[in-house]
């Protein structure tokens, strides 16, 4: 073999195993990846069962319901279309109608969201990016421009 094809040689097996190892991240990653969907999203596309990601949007007002058991249901909404959200677990202090709020978890085989977390907006300044481009879109936006961080 010459120089040159053991040169040619040597570089190709590098380029043949960083493509693997590349290849191996992403199918690694791929499970962990959530998108964001608002509520408007959820409805008009077929989102599969089990699918996981984040839904976000405001609370809908009077769809709290809490329940002994520690179960919570309400409705997220970005003021066009709303998604029944259950989630079993303790609410953020900062969780009420109303609010900006993101939910992590799979849409189950009865079209009601099952989240296995629950995001509420910390302050009154702060707004996850995608859910207030959502509000924005839909024309509900009421913060100021330089909010939506």
């Amino acid at each position: 073999m010459t120089r040159k094809q053991r040169r040619l040689t040597l570089i190709g097996s590098a380029g043949a195993v960083l493509a693997i190892a590349l290849g191996l991240i992403l199918f690694a990653l791929n499970d962990q990846i959530v998108f964001f969907q608002s509520p408007t999203d959820i409805t008009q596309n077929t989102m599969p069962a089990g699918q996981r990601i984040r839904l976000g949007g405001l609370v809908e007002e009077g769809s709290v319901e809490k329940s002994d058991n520690a179960q919570v249901n309400f409705r997220v909404t970005d003021m066009a279309n709303a998604v029944a959200v259950t989630y079993k677990g303790i609410l953020p202090d900062l969780f009420r109608e109303g609010q900006g709020v993101v939910t992590e978890g799979v849409i189950g085989p009865d079209g009601v969201f099952v989240a296995d977390s629950v995001l509420a907006k910390h302050d009154e300044n702060y707004m996850p990016k995608e859910v207030a481009e959502a509000l924005k879109d839909q024309g509900h936006w009421q913060g100021g421009e330089g909010e939506a961080n």
